[in-house]
């Protein structure tokens, strides 16, 4: 998992990223945590172990953060 100090570091960065209408959701760490793994493992979405969470979203919440990013970097 994310240690308290990696979240520490983490959590601004993701804070500044995400949609300022959403609310945070009660899990963001650990879907943070679930996409990190996903993409430091080169697994597919689907193989997300169990105790991350959702392996949708994870997915859903990459995604939609990286629609943003494309968005922001287009304009």
């Amino acid at each position: 998992m994310v240690t308290d100090e990696h979240w520490e570091f983490l959590e601004p960065l993701v804070q500044a990223c995400r949609p300022h209408t959403k609310r945070p959701g009660p899990h963001l760490r650990r879907t943070i945590f679930a996409i990190l793994w996903r993409h430091a493992n080169g697994a597919k979405w689907g193989s997300t172990p169990v105790e991350l969470g959702p392996w949708w979203m994870a997915a859903q919440t990459f995604t939609r953060w990286s629609l943003l990013v494309t968005e922001t970097n287009v304009n």
